[in-house]
């Protein structure tokens, strides 16, 4: 949880650049599918993810299921 806001946060660390854009790819294409898309930031072999549900002002399914997709994507390194 993120303690300035309603919202879900978490660092991924990868081995290197194309295996976090590989996640980034995959969590993209199942993002579109649900209609929601993550906050994120790459750098290198680090994506940080913030999920939030804009419209409903906090956290609610949707950031539970992205985030658990983002977990299942991450062990695919």
């Amino acid at each position: 949880m993120v303690e300035t806001r309603s919202a879900l946060q978490k660092s991924f660390k990868f081995s290197n650049f194309n295996a976090a854009f590989g996640f980034m790819t995959r969590v993209a294409l199942m993002a579109e599918k649900m209609d929601h898309h993550p906050e994120w930031f790459n750098v290198y072999n680090r994506v940080d993810v913030v999920l939030s549900t804009h419209d409903a002002g906090g956290v609610t399914e949707l950031d539970f299921k992205l985030a658990e997709f983002m977990d299942a994507a991450e062990k695919q390194k």
